[in-house]
């Protein structure tokens, strides 16, 4: 192996060391001397390929809002009966619940803390969005509500869960495989609650 494959191998662990860190286990402090340890590298390896900490969270926050505007662009670009649409970010969303448990209440945090947010949809496409919901609530397919009420639901039903994950796991007696379990039979459940038929 080239000293350059080294190199670009040894930054990508340190980075998915991070994210797994933070996004998996829900460490959002974790010390730069913590992620060196979970990496198995020297500490200074984090500074030589990331320059701080402080970059190296930027990175993954960039990654983190990459996966978020991922799913956004099921809804924005799928040619696709509405229902069918909002079925696919649900698996979507559901799916990178599964793999990163935390990563929404990360971003929130970090949003707290002042880091730059992109936003996730156009005003156009979020205008269209409205458009599509108000017209499936007058067919009768949605319950009447402001369409930014149906897209809290779809959130909060979709968020929630993992945002109090360890709240869940601890006070219901729930193992991790079993939670898993709990998230990945949710999209029908969330499906009934959003749609009438």
């Amino acid at each position: 192996m080239s000293n350059q494959a080294k190199k670009d191998q040894t930054q990508e662990l340190i980075k998915e060391t991070a994210k797994n860190l933070f996004f998996v286990k829900g460490k959002f402090d974790a010390t730069t001397q913590e992620i060196a340890d979970e990496a198995g590298v020297n500490r200074t390896l984090i500074n030589y390929y990331f320059r701080s900490r402080d970059n190296l969270i930027q990175i993954i926050f960039d990654e983190a809002q990459r996966v978020e505007q991922e799913k956004s662009k099921i809804i924005q670009n799928a040619d696709l009966p509405f229902k069918v649409k909002i079925s696919k970010f649900i698996e979507g969303s559901l799916s990178t619940s599964l793999q990163y448990p935390y990563l929404e209440t990360y971003i929130v945090s970090q949003i707290n803390k002042g880091n730059c947010h992109q936003k996730e949809i156009e005003e156009d496409v979020l205008e269209t969005l409205y458009k599509d919901i108000e017209k499936e609530m007058e067919l009768g397919n949605i319950e009447k509500m402001a369409p930014v009420q149906f897209i809290l639901n779809m959130v909060s039903l979709l968020v929630f869960p993992s945002a109090v994950r360890p709240l869940f796991m601890e006070n219901l007696m729930i193992s991790d495989a079993e939670y898993d379990q709990i998230i990945s039979e949710r999209k029908e459940i969330i499906i009934n609650m959003l749609f009438k038929n």
